[in-house]
C-alpha cells in the first residue's frame, strides 16, 4: 500500500489530502501537524475551515485510509511521498523584508524529513514557494541523506477558496515540475499516476522544477492584474459616468480576455496575491530585473488605493467625519463561501474608518469574533505565522463590536459597508433596515451585490463602486 503523508494541516493540505484519499481507496493518506488544537478540530465534527462540501469528504473516509495526526515523525518516516504544505509567510524583518518569503518552515520540514528518513522519499513542494526554493530543499536533504535518495517535485496548487473541493474533483490542470533526470522523470510519473486515479491525462501537464514553481507565481499575478485593472477603470468611471460592469461585461467578451475576474470591488484579498506578487517582486529584483518588479509592484499599489478610495469615499459622503458614528461592515471574510480573513480588505477598510474613530458593528455569516479582533489588532503579515506564534489573546478594539445579525449590526447605524459578497446580503430586507438606522442613511457597497436604485427608492444614499454617481455623493468629492 502506498503511504502518503502531508505535513500541514491548512488550507491546502486538509482538503488537498481528503480529496486523495477519496478518489484513491488504496492509498494510505496521513496529514500531519504541531498544531494539537488543529488536528483536534480535524478529527472532530467541527472541521477548522469551512469549505462547501469538505464535511462530507472528509466523513467519507476519516478512519479508513484518512488519518490526522500530531506524531508527524512516525508519519514521514512510513511514508513514500511526502507532501510538504507548510507556511512561507512574507519575511517582517531582515533581508528582503516586507516581500521574501520566510522559508524558515521550510527549512525544518526539510531538516526534519532527512533525520527521520530510513528508505528512498519523494518530497513534494505543496505550498506556494520562490523559484529555486527546490534547489535550496534538495540541498538540505542531499546533504543530511545518510545515503537515502530524495526526489523534489513541485506541484503547486491552484485552489480557490470557496470552490476548493469542486477545483479538486474538475481541475483545470494539475502542474507537476520535477528535475530532467532518469529518477526525476520516474518521481514526476509517480505522482502523475495518483492524481490519474480521477484526473484526465491531458490536464496533468508536467514541466521542469523551476517552470512548475514560476507557474504558480505567475498564474496569482496575472489574475490580481485583472482585478487591479478593472479595479483602476472603476475610478474612472465614476469620474466619468460610465458604469464599470457595462464596461467589463464589453470588454470580457471579446474571446481573447474572456470574462473572470473582471469584478470591480474594494479590493482582492487572500492568502496568496498579495505575497505572491511581492515575492515575484523580490524575485525579478534580485534577478536584476528592476522594472518588471516595478510592474508588478504596481498592482499591489492600485490594490491599495481601492481600498483607501472606498474609505475616502464613506468618509466624505457623511460629511466629512465618521467620528463616533456606527458603522454596519456586512461581511469580513475576504469572499463568500469562506471562513477565511487572510489579507481581507475588509481590515483595511475597517482600520481606516476606526482611524476616523467610527464606531463599527461587524456581521460575518462564517467568522468568529476572536478572529476579526485579532485580525484587527495583529501587524501585518502576522497572520502567515503559525497560531501559536499569533497573539493568543487578541487586544480588544475598544470601538468595534461583533454580532451575528445583519439586522443587528445595522439598527442606529449612520452608514453599511458591504466588503463581501455573501449571497444572503442581496436578499435582506432593506426596507425594514432603512427604518431602522439614521437618516441620511447610507449604503457603500463594495461588492456591487445590491440592486441601487431598488435602494435609492426606499430613500438611502448609495455608493456602487465604478457606477455613476449619486448627486449627493457628487456633492461631496472624496480627497484622495
Amino acid at each position: 500500500m502506498v503511504k502518503i503523508c502531508c505535513i500541514g494541516a491548512g488550507y491546502v493540505g486538509g482538503p488537498t489530502m481528503a480529496v486523495i484519499a477519496l478518489k484513491c481507496p488504496s492509498i494510505e493518506v496521513a496529514v500531519v501537524d504541531i498544531s494539537v488544537s488543529r488536528i483536534t478540530a480535524w478529527n472532530s465534527d467541527q472541521l477548522p475551515i469551512y469549505e462547501p462540501g469538505l464535511d462530507d469528504v472528509v466523513k467519507q473516509c476519516r478512519g479508513k485510509n484518512l488519518f490526522f495526526s500530531t506524531d508527524v515523525e512516525k508519519h514521514v518516516f512510513e511514508a513514500d511521498i511526502v507532501f510538504v504544505s507548510v507556511n512561507t509567510p512574507t519575511k517582517t524583518q531582515g533581508l528582503g523584508a516586507g516581500k521574501a518569503a520566510d522559508l524558515t518552515y521550510w527549512e525544518s520540514a526539510a531538516r526534519m524529513i532527512a533525520d527521520v528518513s530510513k528508505s528512498d522519499k519523494i518530497v513534494v513542494e505543496k505550498s506556494t514557494v520562490p523559484v529555486k526554493t527546490a534547489e535550496a530543499i534538495e540541498k538540505i536533504l542531499t546533504h543530511n541523506s545518510k545515503g537515502i535518495k530524495f526526489q523534489i517535485l513541485s506541484n503547486p496548487e491552484f485552489l480557490a477558496e470557496g470552490t476548493a473541493i469542486k477545483d479538486l474533483f474538475n481541475p483545470d490542470r494539475v502542474l507537476i515540475g520535477g528535475r530532467e533526470t532518469p529518477e526525476g522523470f520516474k518521481a514526476v510519473q509517480a505522482l502523475k499516476s495518483i492524481y490519474a486515479h480521477w484526473v484526465p491525462e491531458e490536464r496533468i501537464l508536467t514541466t521542469n522544477l523551476w517552470s512548475a514553481e514560476l507557474s504558480k507565481l505567475a498564474a496569482n499575478a496575472f489574475l490580481a492584474q485583472r482585478i487591479s485593472s478593472v479595479n483602476a477603470m472603476s475610478a474612472l468611471c465614476e469620474a466619468t459616468g460610465a458604469n464599470v460592469q457595462q464596461v467589463a461585461y464589453s470588454v470580457g467578451t471579446d474571446s481573447r480576455i474572456g470574462p473572470k475576474f473582471l469584478n470591480a470591488s474594494v479590493g482582492f484579498g487572500g492568502s496568496c496575491f498579495q505575497k505572491d506578487i511581492l515575492n515575484l517582486v523580490y524575485i525579478c529584483e534580485c534577478n536584476g530585473l528592476p522594472e518588471v518588479a516595478e510592474y508588478w509592484k504596481q498592482v499591489i499599489k492600485i490594490n491599495d488605493y481601492q481600498k483607501s478610495r472606498f474609505v475616502n469615499r464613506v468618509v466624505a459622503s457623511m460629511f466629512n467625519t465618521v467620528s463616533n458614528k456606527k458603522i454596519a461592515i456586512l461581511g469580513f471574510a475576504f469572499k463568500k463561501d469562506t471562513g477565511d480573513t487572510r489579507e481581507t480588505p475588509a481590515i483595511d477598510v475597517c482600520q481606516g474608518l476606526l482611524g476616523d474613530k467610527a464606531n463599527l458593528s461587524i456581521f460575518d455569516p462564517q467568522v468568529t469574533e476572536d478572529q476579526i479582533q485579532r485580525d484587527l489588532s495583529m501587524n501585518k503579515f502576522d497572520w502567515d505565522h503559525p497560531i501559536h506564534l499569533q497573539p493568543t489573546s487578541p487586544t480588544t478594539v475598544k470601538k468595534v463590536s461583533v454580532v451575528w445579525d445583519a439586522y443587528e449590526a445595522t439598527k442606529d447605524a449612520h452608514g453599511i459597508c458591504i466588503l463581501t459578497e455573501w449571497d444572503e446580503f442581496k436578499n435582506l430586507d432593506y426596507q425594514r433596515i432603512y427604518e431602522n438606522m439614521q437618516k441620511p442613511a447610507f449604503v457603500f457597497d463594495g461588492r456591487n451585490i445590491v440592486d441601487a436604485d431598488k435602494l435609492r427608492e426606499i430613500g438611502f444614499i448609495v455608493y456602487s463602486i465604478g457606477k455613476p454617481l449619486d448627486a449627493w455623493l457628487k456633492d461631496m468629492p472624496a480627497v484622495a
